[in-house]
């Protein structure tokens, strides 16, 4: 198994799996919330224990044939952590019904707490001895699939992230607030680029920041605690603990504090970090104008004061203070709330103040949804003492609002490909136009690797719809010509030659485009020209899906008829078990099929989406969606830094998948089945008023 194939389904089931145990238990999900993260963490930290451990064991020196033990310096240099053979999960997952699983577990946490101080006091123990035995069992055997035993890379590092995620989206500790949605997160990483230095976040919750940032370093084969300095400040101490986890699950080392931000400052980090990231509480009132009137961490003054003698809105106080953490040439990027960047008053004097600096770099505007607790839009800031002359008085805007991939029905984040896309823009404004050229000759590259892989898939669907088809074929020839299901059977016989036909032509297609590609020089291609030169692939692409798709549609039409209307199953030449076992197999090849071929529009598709935009690879103006903003422009519009002002209004984007005809047929059949349905039942509801006599 690769690093994250099949990563998602992984996460989904372990979860179902924990949740469906506190489903069955007596607990809530905020009682139930501190022990799951806790095995959570003894697993993952199991995980990367095995990682590293034979690779350490190798290079260990050795006297007289025998080599010294294992210490927990030996794992820290691989960004691990030591454990005891009591503190491994196999060793849990092992123990019978008849063995105290909690006092187990309990020994386990005591032990690295032993070895490691920064997590003394911070996992939880006592919590287990609430929760069965026998429950206990089970959540340590669902947390330990033989799958997971196999894969390799940060999988168990992405599984605690989903666990705090699912737990957010339940608000089963402090609301949710704890946690920031890793596509943000990510993003503000990958604007920073945090390589070395001192990273600060004030409102640290669940350490989502140090995560990415080190994320980040490691994607550079460096080794974030050789580079990066985390320091934290959060309120909340159960918080505080579920952040000191993250980072140790991840073999991270940092200093998190608890503090209220607005009052104290702990680190002492003024105008000392080289790069702050955060997410803070939006919109807070309840600040004491008094105690802060005179913070160092205020350098455009108080945003505006209620007569409650509280800062009328927080917003500008998080601001001030994340710019006044920088050190002459530090970088910050965080979240906050849509309506600050356009906020009047004395938030607006604030703004203006820190806009003359220059040193405001880039805005992001942010759809509603992409929170587990919040639904209001957002926008991401991101500020750089370090500005080159040329960027001086200007803003880049970017709006992202339309970009968005849907999670749940009330859930958004970004796709990985969304989110390289929107940072591709970031490098065109910082002129690293080499990067962007990469990533869309990558995006090319992909579309027709995948493209060759779903040529067998394709025939595959072929085949076994083939079968199917003449299965249902000895039927279809007892009908009349002129039957009500003769439409049905035209259709579906053009759909079958022409899936073939376009089968055929796009085979061809993909082997001489992927020859003409493999001629060119990726460093030097026109991708204006390249991305024209597979238009027709990609039409021809297109076609074989919808192509695919309706052909089973149709087949699937023409058997509910035989069934529904030509009582198919009184025939002799119906056999039921085996079209419905035919049918079942097609779907799942034709899923299969479609999947892939959709896979090869996607690829192609982000670079079509790029260089429709930026056709010359070089920054510019695109209507709803960027523009560079100068001071002037910015002083005209009340110094608002709201991208939607400047930028303009997208236009509507056509959907690839959606086919209107296709979709007012169905409409149409679907209607045509209620009628039916309604004039049988109207059948039915006459014939039992007979029966009443009344």
């Amino acid at each position: 198994m690769s690093q994250l194939e099949n990563i998602e389904s992984i996460e989904k089931r372990l979860w179902s799996a924990a949740d469906t145990l506190r489903a069955n238990s007596n607990y809530a999900s905020n009682e139930y919330f501190m022990p799951v993260m806790g095995l959570v963490f003894l697993r993952h930290a199991y995980s990367r224990y095995l990682a590293v451990k034979d690779s350490i064991e190798a290079s260990l020196p050795s006297r007289g044939g025998v080599k010294r033990a294992l210490t927990k310096e030996d794992f820290s240099k691989k960004s691990s952590i030591f454990l005891q053979p009591k503190a491994q999960f196999d060793y849990l997952v092992g123990l019978k019904d008849s063995d105290d699983r909690a006092k187990a577990i309990i020994d386990a946490m005591e032990s690295i707490e032993t070895d490691y101080e920064t997590l003394r006091g911070v996992l939880p123990k006592q919590e287990y001895r609430e929760l069965d035995n026998e429950i206990l069992g089970q959540l340590l055997r669902a947390l330990n699939p033989d799958e997971l035993k196999k894969v390799s890379g940060d999988v168990f590092g992405r599984i605690y992230e989903y666990f705090l995620t699912q737990f957010a989206d339940q608000k089963a500790h402090d609301g949710g607030e704890f946690f920031t949605p890793v596509s943000l997160v990510s993003l503000i990483a990958n604007v920073l680029e945090p390589k070395r230095g001192t990273v600060l976040d004030p409102a640290c919750g669940s350490g989502g920041m140090f995560v990415q940032s080190a994320r980040f370093v490691e994607n550079l084969h460096e080794n974030p605690n050789d580079q990066l300095a985390f320091y934290g400040l959060e309120k909340n101490g159960t918080t505080i603990n579920l952040a000191k986890m993250n980072l140790a699950v991840h073999g991270l080392v940092g200093d998190i504090k608890k503090a209220i931000t607005y009052y104290e400052d702990p680190h002492n980090l003024y105008k000392k970090a080289d790069f702050v990231m955060a997410n803070p509480p939006f919109n807070v009132d309840e600040i004491d104008a008094e105690k802060i009137k005179n913070d160092p961490r205020l350098p455009f003054g108080l945003p505006g004061v209620n007569k409650k003698g509280k800062v009328s809105n927080g917003n500008y106080v998080w601001i001030s203070y994340f710019y006044s953490y920088l050190t002459d040439k530090g970088r910050c990027g965080f979240v906050m709330s849509s309506q600050a960047s356009s906020a009047g008053k004395g938030e607006a004097k604030v703004r203006q103040k820190l806009i003359e600096t220059g040193h405001v770099d880039i805005m992001i505007a942010i759809r509603s949804n992409f929170f587990y607790t919040r639904t209001v839009p957002c926008e991401l800031w991101f500020l750089n003492k370090a500005k080159p002359a040329g960027h001086k008085d200007k803003v880049l805007m970017i709006d992202a609002r339309n970009i968005y991939r849907k999670v749940t029905r009330k859930i958004y984040d970004f796709s990985p490909e969304q989110l390289q896309n929107i940072l591709s823009i970031v490098w065109l404004y910082r002129g690293e136009t080499k990067r962007f050229h990469d990533l869309v000759v990558g995006y090319i590259s992909k579309s027709l690797e995948e493209a060759v892989k779903s040529i067998p898939l394709a025939a595959d669907y072929e085949t076994v719809f083939d079968k199917l088809n003449k299965e249902v074929a000895p039927f279809i020839a007892t009908l009349p010509k002129d039957s009500k299901s003769s439409e049905t059977i035209k259709e579906l016989t053009s759909c079958i030659k022409a899936y073939k036909d376009n089968c055929k032509i796009f085979s061809k297609l993909v082997e001489e485009k992927l020859a003409w590609w493999k001629k060119q020089n990726k460093d030097k291609v026109k991708l204006f020209d390249a991305v024209k030169e597979l238009n027709l692939f990609a039409e021809e692409n297109n076609k074989l899906i919808k192509e695919a798709e309706l052909m089973f549609r149709l087949i699937n039409r023409l058997i509910d008829e035989c069934l529904n209307t030509h009582n198919a199953k009184e025939s002799e030449e119906w056999n039921t078990k085996e079209i419905t076992a035919l049918k079942k197999e097609t779907e799942e090849m034709r899923d299969i099929a479609v999947n892939q071929l959709k896979t090869v529009r996607y690829f192609y598709h982000q670079a079509e989406w790029l260089i429709e935009r930026f056709p010359e690879e070089a920054l510019r103006d695109v209507e709803g969606l960027v523009k560079l903003v100068d001071k002037n422009e910015l002083k005209e519009n009340d110094w608002s830094l709201t991208p939607g002002r400047y930028v303009g209004v997208a236009p509507e984007e056509e959907d690839p998948d959606f086919d209107f005809r296709e979709a007012m047929r169905n409409i149409h059949e679907e209607i045509k089945g209620l009628d039916i349905k309604a004039r049988d039942l109207a059948k039915k509801i006459s014939e039992n008023f007979g029966k009443l006599d009344i």
